[in-house]
């Protein structure tokens, strides 16, 4: 098991002011990993602590292959789905230049019908659509609170095909295929390329080095593959195409940079920032996954729970809070924040059994949050 230093020294960590809980959260956070994984098995796992706009905590534990090579603190890990949340991140840079307007219809930007574009591999079905004209509503908005009607991807209906399941806007269906659609307009409408405009405005703005939507031969140096819950191994894939809904490569220390200079408001303006941290859509389903599960009753509802642009929102015992989160068989990911103490957590690991530990490490992290692990992962709160 590797340990790494602190990324300041625990004198510092006192002066972090008003950071509660007490200034042993980053012991307090060691302990939780080295006792989750012995409890889930898990090989590897890194975390990163915020505090007001700063790294306090960044330590990476394990392996990253079945050699046995250390987990580093600059291995290539896997982002998954965290990656949405950086995309929103720089569509918001684009809303707040004019470039997207949240509430027009994406058809607006577009040359031809999108149904006329057919099915394209490096996108989407959107051939399936002809003849469902509800498509011609979707907005930036629709896409970033996961509210456009389609299935997570097309790949998990019963026949494969695309569809609109209900009016876009009118309720929460976790849906990637909507964030590939939202590429697909900037990329054929704005004429922007997607890779290039998140390495400009948000990997090289924080010093990113070693993250990318897009394999680079650099990674194989220093490279996680990632365990699945029967302990198998899976090889870290080789991802060939920028895929806004989650082909994002990163490591726990980029991560760091891009979580203090997004709760810092760097790169992007005081009212984007706090439009995607609003609780814009009332979340009713009893859990994320599957998606399109049917609408609880009124009552049941988890008060609170709501989509932002990119991320979920939440109300816990310390205010309001967002996270977003990422997984595959092989990766477990998780980013939590407080709003009111400017705190976060992140989580990478490249073992799936990891997940089941995320609400003793950000307790651990963080205090009681409030974050929704039932309704994320069928945790207990």
């Amino acid at each position: 098991m590797r340990r790494w230093p602190l990324v300041i020294g625990a004198a510092a960590c006192l002066m972090l002011a008003g950071a509660a809980p007490a200034p042993s959260a980053p012991v307090a956070l060691d302990l939780a990993v080295r006792a989750a994984m012995t409890k889930t098995g898990a090989r590897g796992i890194a975390v990163a602590l915020i505090g007001r706009g700063k790294p306090v905590f960044v330590r990476s534990y394990g392996t990253r292959n079945a050699a046995g090579a250390p987990l580093n603190a600059d291995t290539i890990m896997y982002g998954a789905s965290i990656t949405k949340a950086v995309f929103a991140y720089m569509v918001m840079q684009l809303v707040d230049e004019g470039r997207i307007d949240l509430d027009r219809p994406l058809a607006d930007y577009l040359a031809k019908p999108l149904p006329a574009y057919g099915n394209l591999d490096a996108y989407g079905n959107w051939g399936d659509l002809a003849g469902d004209d509800r498509w011609r509503t979707i907005t930036a908005r629709h896409i970033l609170t996961h509210s456009t009607g389609f299935a997570n991807f097309a790949f998990l209906e019963s026949d494969g095909k695309l569809r609109i399941h209900f009016a876009p806007g009118t309720r929460y269906a976790y849906s990637g295929e909507g964030m590939m659609l939202l590429q697909f307009a900037i990329e054929r409408g704005l004429g922007l390329d997607v890779g290039a405009e998140m390495q400009r405005r948000v990997f090289d703005r924080f010093g990113m080095a070693n993250t990318s939507l897009k394999w680079r031969a650099d990674f194989a140096r220093n490279l996680a593959d990632g365990w699945k819950n029967n302990g198998s191994i899976e090889p870290h894939d080789e991802r060939s195409r920028v895929r806004a809904a989650g082909s994002m490569d990163t490591t726990i220390e980029d991560m760091a940079k891009f979580a203090s200079g997004f709760m810092r408001g760097d790169g992007i303006s005081k009212a984007g920032r706090a439009e995607m941290l609003r609780g814009q859509l009332p979340i009713t389903t009893r859990q994320q996954f599957p998606t399109l599960l049917p609408e609880l009753p009124l009552a049941e509802r988890s008060k609170g729970l709501s989509a932002g642009l990119g991320v979920v929102t939440f109300d816990g015992p310390q205010g309001p809070g967002f996270y977003k989160g990422g997984h595959n068989d092989s990766t477990a990911n998780t980013w939590v924040c407080l709003k009111a103490s400017e705190r976060c957590v992140i989580i990478l690991s490249n073992d799936v059994r990891a997940e089941k530990a995320f609400p003793a490490l950000v307790r651990a992290a963080l205090g009681e949050t409030g974050a929704p692990w039932h309704w994320e992962y069928g945790l207990p709160q």
